[in-house]
């Protein structure tokens, strides 16, 4: 039986943003860690590759015990490749969080334990070691991750309080951004500070009164014109949806096996919407029983969305509908491909 799920719409807008939406600090970024490691513990679902074997070979004699690694026949062990970002000013001690993924032929790291794990840098030097339980990705078993799953246990040098400017790298290369973030920043601190060197870098003086700390937030904190879009991320692990309430939603059709969308305009007149005869479908509450307003009608249950139907009434009246978390991701990625929401999707793994 297949859901239907309408979605009335009257009209799209778009919304503010600030420098910090859509700008680095240059300097001030991830760096990225990688590590190879042994999974223990698996229930039968790990792997036989020889590669693994000789790991758990060496890792047993370096334990003092000595065996051929011929002799070694288990299914409950697995190789993996450990990744993590490590955050700008991280310190020792910090937790980040670590992705496993196999690379033999293991089915499943689901539960398995990380054995320590050297995590290394591009210069190939330890800046965290990882350990710790798996917790398998819902839909796929031989990749998973480990939150607070490494310890931070050297750090990246940077030197940020005795600067006298900064250097903001836009998202994306744009002489009329570049030029509009120089002028709104000229603007807030009523003097002459920044200077866009090209069409993606913009350079600017600090103030001699004021912290690097303090000078920075004010700078992100800048609002700009309305004409940037809203960010929206999906976390896939987590199996969840970060947005803000104004994601708007344009016209679009999508049918899955399940169930389908339809996003239309209104034309629920004052004269339908109190003819007996026409279907309006249950009151579920909300305050649905309002004439010429924008609903979300889910197999004949509406839902008053007061304003024009966004990304978070979408998912609030999915969700009312039991439709899988994973079914939810999916149509919002095939809507931002049609071009029917205005926002810039960061997927998290």
């Amino acid at each position: 039986m297949k859901i239907f799920i309408f979605i009335l719409l009257l009209t799209s807008s778009l919304f503010s943003q600030t420098i910090k939406d859509i700008s680095n600090v240059i300097g001030i970024r991830d760096n990225q860690l990688i590590g190879y490691g042994l999974i223990v513990g698996l229930a039968g679902t790990g792997d036989k590759s020889k590669f693994t074997m000789q790991s758990l070979q060496n890792l047993l004699t370096n334990s003092y015990i000595k065996i051929p690694a011929g002799s070694i026949n288990s299914k409950n062990i697995a190789a993996v490749m450990v990744t993590a970002d490590l955050p700008p000013f991280s310190r020792q001690g910090d937790k980040i969080k670590v992705t496993v993924s196999t690379i033999g032929d293991s089915t499943s790291i689901d539960y398995g334990e990380l054995l320590l794990t050297q995590l290394k840098g591009v210069d190939g030097n330890v800046y965290a070691v990882a350990q710790g339980t798996v917790t398998a990705n819902t839909n796929n078993k031989t990749t998973g991750f480990i939150y607070e799953g490494a310890t931070v246990e050297n750090e990246l040098e940077y030197e940020l309080q005795n600067e006298k400017s900064i250097q903001l790298s836009l998202v994306k290369s744009s002489a009329k951004n570049a030029d509009l973030i120089e002028k709104k920043i000229n603007e807030t601190f009523g003097q002459r500070l920044a200077t866009a060197l090209d069409t993606r870098t913009i350079e600017v003086l600090k103030p001699t009164n004021m912290s690097i700390v303090s000078f920075i937030s004010k700078v992100e904190n800048i609002e700009l014109d309305s004409t940037f879009r809203k960010k929206l991320i999906i976390d896939v692990n987590r199996e969840s949806i970060i947005t803000g309430g104004d994601v708007v939603i344009s016209p679009i059709t999508i049918a899955r096996d399940s169930f389908t969308i339809r996003i239309n305009k209104s034309d629920l007149s004052e004269e339908n919407w109190n003819n007996p005869s026409v279907n309006k479908g249950e009151d579920i509450g909300d305050d649905v029983r309002i004439a010429n307003k924008p609903v979300i009608d889910i197999n004949n249950a509406m839902i008053n969305t007061k304003k024009d139907p966004t990304i978070s009434d979408l998912v609030r009246s999915m969700k009312v509908m039991k439709v899988p978390m994973t079914e939810i991701i999916d149509t919002i990625k095939m809507i931002k491909e049609m071009g029917a929401i205005d926002v810039d999707i960061e997927l998290r793994g």
